[in-house]
């Protein structure tokens, strides 16, 4: 170790040997020549005032220039730096811009019925609403008390029946789409049916989603406004059922309206249509772009493995997915992912656990860009309007009531009529941006300069060489002639002591 540090010290002292051997072949410049090249500088620096200053022999002058010259320097540093806070204080702007196109790209809409089973299963397991309720926690977080009636009778279902699948159960026995629960269905002008819909579980159970992302037939557009997608809908009030002590009250059918790209999420975001209604909804395009941080939130960084475009619903989804693959060893199959599925008896005693501990330690946040799932970079939504007229008119109830061969009553209390157009062929583009970009930085400070003191440039880089070349100087000052001083220095009165002492010897 010794060696080492030896070793270092002598190269430390070979490369200041080299330093001082360089600075020595170039002499110190005598004080006539440093006073003339500030003289040179001072009249031939484009730094405006400057030159006044050293010129003119009047000192009342030379004191005025001087005050000019140190004012608008100030001047330029309170300006420049307010420039610079403004600037790392990240400001943004939005502009809105409306563009008008001939075909619009039609969204998917997502119908489930608000009486989630049918009646017949569910008298038979009418726990399967607490186990439903379980279920769909990872899509809807929601207090479920362990105390309950309902816990008690699912621990003593799960004994009983531990090969039953909740998964297969709804599939089955939850709302379907056929000719008898889709009456009629018609896009722009074109007959269409249940196979143009596609099957997704959401916490409404059963659901089907119109125009989705994987269909053949997906991304449909429309090329006129007042036109798009019309359906008449069964909900089978006596056919299909629902737990009113949970809250589930109303009849109709709720429906999301969001882009084909995406999953669909209600969380309170659903439209919905009470029977014996005909609701008009007319929606409009809208498009929002982000900024990355830290103008904005967004991360354009951020993939999804199991989702083709990002948005925070599906990041939240995957974020559980991870949390409950890696606690319990499996997936619940409302979640994206390939791992084994979730039974019964591991949603209740494991995932269930695992989420309310994600919400009570906050991990699967969103939002921010310091969040697990910070907001998209760019995303589409669909604002709507929905008016409300009665369905059917007098006339049309006995038409409708002689065609299904059903009481106008039945007609009243199940028919649910919901048309989706578009305003108008436009969509808007929300895009923030940034209020003050480097170019645009730049720019103003180099105004401020050229304002103030005529600066530029090539004026920061007289500047700089100038200082540069003073430094030089200083650096052969320090190194050469303050060591060769040191050497005539006065020796310490001990040693001058000792020798009187031997010379009187």
């Amino acid at each position: 170790m010794e060696h080492i540090e030896k070793a270092n010290v002598y190269s430390e002292k070979g490369l200041l040997e080299k330093i001082k051997l360089y600075l020595s072949k170039k002499p110190l410049p005598l004080p006539t020549d440093r006073k003339k090249f500030d003289y040179d500088f001072a009249i031939s620096t484009s730094f405006h005032g400057v030159h006044n200053i050293v010129r003119n022999h009047n000192k009342i002058r030379k004191v005025i220039w001087l005050v000019v010259v140190l004012g608008s320097v100030l001047l330029v540093v309170w300006q420049i730096h307010s420039r610079l806070v403004n600037y790392f204080t990240w400001p943004t702007t939005t502009s809105v811009e409306v563009q008008y196109v001939e075909k619009m790209e039609f969204p998917a809409v997502t119908f489930c019925n608000l009486n989630r089973f049918q009646t017949g299963p569910v008298e038979k397991f009418g726990v399967i609403f607490f186990l439903w309720s379980i279920v769909s926690k990872v899509l809807h977080l929601q207090e479920i008390s362990t105390n309950s009636t309902g816990s008690r009778e699912a621990i003593d279902f799960l004994t009983r029946h531990k090969n039953f699948s909740i998964k297969e159960f709804v599939k089955k026995n939850g709302f379907y789409l056929n000719d008898s629960t889709l009456l009629e269905c018609d896009f722009f002008g074109k007959q269409c049916g249940p196979k143009d819909f596609a099957h997704v579980f959401t916490e409404y159970g059963n659901c089907f989603t119109f125009n989705h992302g994987e269909n053949i037939q997906a991304r449909k557009k429309v090329s006129v406004s007042g036109r798009g997608l019309s359906l008449l809908f069964n909900v089978n009030q006596e056919e299909f059922t629902d737990d009113p002590a949970v809250g589930f009250l109303d009849a109709g059918i709720i429906f999301d309206i969001h882009s084909p790209k995406k999953v669909p999420h209600f969380g309170g975001l659903g439209l919905s249509s009470p029977v014996g209604m005909h609701a008009w909804v007319t929606i409009s395009q809208v498009k929002t772009v982000h900024q990355e941080y830290p103008w904005g939130e967004c991360n354009p960084n951020i993939k999804l493995q199991d989702f083709s475009s990002y948005s925070t619903s599906g990041c939240l989804k995957e974020c559980k997915a991870q949390h409950i693959e890696k606690q319990c060893g499996c997936l619940p199959f409302l979640l994206p992912g390939n791992m084994v599925e979730c039974d019964l008896h591991k949603f209740y005693n494991c995932v269930s656990p695992v989420l309310d501990y994600i919400e009570a330690k906050g991990l699967c946040t969103m939002g921010t860009h310091n969040s697990t799932c910070p907001v998209a970079c760019e995303e589409t939504e669909y604002p709507a309007t929905i008016t409300y007229s009665t369905f059917p008119s007098h006339k049309a109830l006995k038409y409708l009531s002689k065609k299904l061969n059903q009481s106008q009553e039945y007609i009243r209390e199940n028919l649910v009529h919901i048309e989706i157009n578009y305003s108008d062929l436009n969509y808007k583009i929300t895009q923030q941006q940034k209020a003050v970009s480097v170019s645009e930085l730049l720019a103003d400070v180099g105004g401020q300069l050229g304002l103030f003191c005529g600066a530029s440039m090539i004026t920061i880089i007289e500047i700089i060489e100038y200082i540069f070349t003073n430094f030089y100087w200083i650096c052969i000052l320090f190194l050469l002639k303050i060591p060769e001083m040191t050497k005539w220095a006065p020796q310490p009165q001990n040693q001058l002591g000792n020798k009187e002492g031997i010379q009187e010897c």
